[in-house]
């Protein structure tokens, strides 16, 4: 009988999918965070966003973590056991670039302002006498997109931004790898304030490590262009919160997908210590770009089909 615990709400969220292409005697378990430890004694797999040491020391039969998502900065991958295999999820890199672009769009022409306005039956448009003509929208051509973290995501991003025929600058640890791609900048963390001053748009798509959290505080924020346009998918700690609201409440613009508190249980919960949510310059969505319900691929343990499994304590770096 093969034991699987899924531990929070989105893990939980799979469990008919995985129950369907499951052919193994199965059984189930569900859990939270705090409450873990308790119930994984006797699992084989475990399906979680996060791995404590308190929770793998508890696992005694575990043999394979899936991490419904993209990031490990929750998975203490020092703690699993000997044997143990750990996988993510892959093949979300489409559905976040088109959130990328679309946030882009939306928000250099102030799309949720002017359907207000229409809803309201204001006009601002040269159709309308007795108004003055609005600017003219800004166009993504020629514009200038800074991609933080030149991984998998990153690249999907910049052939879409160089379909709209945008001038790309990224910034990569492993910069010997992207060497041949089609940037107009390629460099390594030192290049950070050269990318932050040439954008119009910044796409944050690194991932969160010791190295990368609180990257962009007071003063890289500062080195960005007045009318700069700030997308986040990656991780809301990246970016120093504080600085952050700040930075948005001199209206500056971004759209933030990611956040500093997520809902543990029922009920109202507001995404930041900051209130992002009074802001009407701030686009803001629930980590909701391109979430595995598309691009995971359940199965046995064994299967190769589960994320691309691999031995724990090997996770590979690709940013």
């Amino acid at each position: 009988m093969l034991r699987v615990a899924f531990v929070g709400a989105l893990s939980s969220s799979f469990a008919d999918r995985v129950r369907a292409h499951l052919t193994v005697p199965r059984e189930f378990v569900f859990t939270d965070e705090k409450n873990a430890v308790d119930v994984l004694s006797d699992i084989d797999v475990v399906v979680t966003l996060v791995l404590t040491r308190d929770m793998a020391a508890a696992a005694k039969a575990l043999r394979f973590v899936q991490v419904p998502g993209a990031g490990l900065d929750r998975i203490d991958q020092s703690a699993l056991p000997s044997g143990a295999s750990l996988a993510k999820a892959h093949g979300h890199e489409t559905g976040i670039a088109e959130y990328v672009l679309g946030a882009m769009i939306a928000l250099s022409r102030d799309f949720d302002r002017i359907s207000g306005s229409l809803r309201a039956g204001r006009w601002e448009s040269q159709r309308a006498p007795g108004v003055p003509p609005p600017p003219v929208w800004p166009e993504l051509a020629g514009r200038t997109l800074g991609i933080l973290g030149y991984g998998g995501i990153g690249r999907t991003v910049a052939r879409r931004a160089r379909a709209f025929d945008m001038r790309v600058c990224a910034i990569r640890r492993n910069v010997g790898q992207s060497a041949e791609d089609d940037l107009a900048f390629l460099g390594g963390m030192a290049s950070l304030p050269e990318v932050l001053r040439r954008a119009d748009y910044v796409a944050i798509t690194l991932p969160l490590t010791s190295e990368t959290q609180g990257l962009l505080g007071a003063e890289q924020l500062a080195l960005l262009k007045p009318t700069a346009i700030l997308v986040n998918v990656s991780r809301a700690q990246i970016l120093d919160e504080d600085a952050l609201y700040e930075a948005l409440a001199e209206q500056r613009i971004a759209a933030l997908d990611v956040w500093y508190r997520y809902p543990t249980a029922p009920g109202t919960v507001f995404p930041a210590r900051r209130p992002f949510h009074e802001l009407s310059n701030v686009l803001m969505t629930p980590t909701a770009p391109a979430g595995p319900t598309a691009c995971w691929k359940p199965g046995p343990p064994s299967s190769p089909r589960i994320s691309g499994g691999r031995r724990a304590g090997n996770a590979q770096r690709t940013w």
